[in-house]
């Protein structure tokens, strides 16, 4: 079974809906919710940021925080899963920002660099990735990983 469609049997029967903000994976994780049929009853929302700006109009992420800490950064994952969750009331706010390559990455964030964030009630949880591989599996790794957090999350595997 694929995570997407485990997290509609997790979802679904629980009454919890989930918005996802994206940034590198350019709308995959919504793309692959709903892929499976039904996601209608828990799916709200997919806002692909790609932007700063896009981040701080649709998302609320605060220019300051974007200008500090960067685009690709821990606090920018929160912000955008607290912004898409408020934005649209979903139980569940997740969101992705990274550096999917060929170009873009520097020393301290190399190409494969990702931050995962999930805002559940006044839960918040970011996870740093070191992902490898050219542009689309970097997409890929990160769309998986992003789908097991929720699931971890929603499971109770989180260590």
């Amino acid at each position: 079974m694929s995570p997407e469609e485990r997290l509609a049997g997790v979802l679904a029967p629980r009454g919890l809906t989930i918005a996802v903000a994206e940034s590198c994976t350019g709308g995959l994780i919504s793309s692959r919710i709903t892929d499976v049929a039904g996601a209608s009853a828990y799916f709200l929302a997919g806002i692909v940021a790609y932007s700063n700006e896009a981040k701080e109009e649709f998302l609320s992420v605060p220019r300051d925080l974007l200008m500090a800490r960067g685009a690709v950064s821990r606090e920018a994952a929160e912000g955008m899963a607290e912004g898409v969750r408020r934005a649209t009331g979903a139980d569940l706010g997740l969101s992705v920002t990274g550096i999917a390559g060929p170009g873009g990455g520097t020393r301290e964030k190399p190409v494969g660099t990702v931050y995962i964030g999930l805002c559940a009630g006044t839960d918040r949880l970011v996870r740093l990735h070191r992902f490898e591989g050219d542009r689309a599996s970097i997409k890929r790794q990160s769309a998986d990983e992003a789908l097991k957090l929720v699931l971890d999350y929603l499971e109770g595997g989180l260590t």
